[in-house]
């Protein structure tokens, strides 16, 4: 330890410590827009891979359509990806990521 007042003292931080990396954090599942596939298709395919109600995955379809891309589902990445394979079993272009 210093005893001049005037010197500050700084801690280095462990390079040998082992961050610990949260595997566990929400997933999503990101539906980007196509032009092969009828708008109420890709609707019915989004009911049936995530539960949501006819209201909400028009919503989803539309911001894909408008915007190339939409959060289609949110959740464990487990569940991510099973909504994933069952948009893809349509050949519906999608990924799964880290939120």
């Amino acid at each position: 330890m210093s005893t001049d007042p005037h010197t500050l003292e700084r801690v280095l931080p462990d390079l040998h410590s082992e961050d610990v990396i949260d595997d566990e954090g929400p997933y999503v599942v990101i539906l980007y827009n196509d032009d092969y596939h009828e708008m109420m298709e890709v609707v019915a395919q989004l009911q049936k891979a995530t539960g949501y109600d006819f209201n909400r995955c028009v919503q989803i379809m539309w911001e894909a359509h408008t915007r190339g891309r939409a959060i289609a589902y949110t959740g464990s990445q487990d569940d991510c990806e099973r909504a994933a394979s069952v948009l893809r079993q349509i050949r519906l272009q999608v990924e799964t990521d880290k939120f």
